[in-house]
């Protein structure tokens, strides 16, 4: 996948890099790859399909925990590792072999997004206004990502991983094909001096998808 560069997303990438709230600090960024497969992308999708593929040959459609039905879609599996090969190139040094299909959860709708957003971004949202004054950061946000993708057209998705498949805790069908991720870490302002997410260590031991349990 390739990294897409967007002017209109440089200014919120640079108001939400390292935002300071008083007792936590807000770390953000948007970015967009196409969905072309670059370097190693090509290898790392195979090798997941056949994780995928074998999945699905030893699971029962009895099992409700499963799923199953998705992924015999070849569109969602292809969809799917978009979204792996997304958070790999997100965070390179970090294993995503733990990442299960179930952990990516599909939003009803943008409506959905907002409520999530402004539950849990109310005081950047404000700290947006008094810096740039006009549209509010999630207005902003929306009229920059519908500029790199049509938003009307899009899936949404949030990953909802467990805890050995969070970078953080260690520090469908696609028309235009384009992915674009928007991540962001709270960290606390009240935890022990010397601690910095940016320095965490991750374990880089075997391929990426071994053993990967969809």
């Amino acid at each position: 996948m390739k990294f897409l560069e967007y002017t209109p997303l440089d200014r919120i990438n640079d108001f939400l890099s390292e935002l300071n709230l008083g007792e936590r600090t807000i770390k953000g960024r948007l970015e967009a790859y196409s969905c072309k497969h670059t370097g190693t992308d090509k290898k790392l999708s195979l090798s997941l399909e056949n994780e995928i593929l074998d999945y699905l040959g030893k699971s029962s459609d009895t099992d409700s925990s499963s799923p199953v039905e998705f992924l015999l879609s070849r569109s969602s599996r292809k969809t799917l590792i978009y979204l792996v090969l997304t958070l790999y190139h997100m965070y390179p040094d970090y294993d995503f072999s733990a990442v299960k299909a179930h952990q990516f959860l599909t939003e009803e709708s943008w409506d959905t997004f907002k409520q999530i957003f402004d539950t849990n971004m109310l005081e950047a949202s404000k700290e947006w206004i008094e810096a740039y004054g006009g549209s509010s950061l999630l207005e902003t946000i929306y009229k920059a990502l519908d500029e790199v993708v049509k938003l009307s057209e899009c899936e949404i998705y949030s990953y909802n991983p467990d805890s050995d498949a969070d970078p953080f805790l260690e520090k469908g069908a696609m028309k235009l094909k384009r992915v674009v991720s928007l991540s962001f870490c709270c960290l606390s302002n009240l935890v022990a001096d010397g601690f910095a997410a940016d320095n965490l260590c991750y374990e880089e031991d075997g391929e990426i998808f071994d053993n990967m349990d969809i």
